[in-house]
């Protein structure tokens, strides 16, 4: 692909299908890239699967027993899929034509914005988005998800929780399980944090319902959310 300096965002599927899509978010998100692009900025996007993917997952669980666990990551890879058809058709002709489905294999091309969903079974979204950094020499992920910060503990769990304005990836795989759980809901998969660690990858966590934040990190300007290096 061309030699342009790309900044990776994982918009996280709880921001595009919290229950049901999530128009108004995406038109001020899609607006927001629009002008950056126009800039001359250019993102690479990679959407997770949101309560499409959890819909499509509990259905399967009442139709068949004990589903495995890769049919559970198939089912949630083609939402997240849907979901950047969707994302990608919104940006109009800002984007490349066609999803991308393997991020150790990117297209040539002119466009300023790529988009593209989950990859293989076995982890979520976040490591397609690992590798597509590692695939064009990115060095950072903008992580969108539901939450301001990574916190020392579960929020929702413990009142006393911390949010966290930096960590180290030792301190946050910590606060992790060691293994991937397509139900898993988490800041940042954990077979994706293994690779972003190894890669040297820096990751921010961020809500991705604050654009004015988003806004400010564009900027290079102080923003809300957590730095993992």
């Amino acid at each position: 692909m061309d030699n342009k300096d790309y900044i990776i965002i994982s918009l996280g599927g709880s921001i595009i299908v919290p229950e049901q899509i999530d128009t108004n978010l995406l038109k001020s998100f899609t607006k927001t890239i629009k002008e950056y692009a126009e800039k001359g900025f250019n993102f690479v996007i990679i959407t997770g699967g949101g309560k499409t993917c959890r819909n499509y997952n509990d259905s399967l669980k009442q139709i068949i027993e004990n589903p495995s666990s890769i049919d559970l990551d198939w089912m949630g890879i083609a939402a997240t899929r849907l979901n950047a058809e969707l994302v990608r058709i919104a940006f109009g002709d800002l984007a490349y034509e066609k999803i991308i489905l393997n991020p150790d294999s990117i297209p040539e091309t002119h466009k300023p914005i790529l988009v593209g969903g989950g990859w293989q079974p076995g982890n979520s979204s976040d490591l397609a988005a690992v590798h597509m950094a590692k695939s064009i020499g990115a060095k950072k992920i903008i992580n969108l998800s539901n939450i301001d910060h990574v916190y020392n503990k579960n929020p929702r769990d413990y009142t006393d929780a911390i949010p966290l304005e930096s960590s180290s990836w030792e301190d946050f795989r910590k606060l992790l399980p060691v293994d991937w759980d397509p139900g898993a809901n988490v800041p940042f998969d954990p077979v994706a944090a293994r690779e972003a660690e190894k890669f040297g990858l820096t990751v921010v966590v961020m809500n991705g319902k604050n654009i004015e934040n988003l806004k400010d990190y564009l900027d290079g300007k102080t923003f809300i959310g957590t730095t993992i290096k």
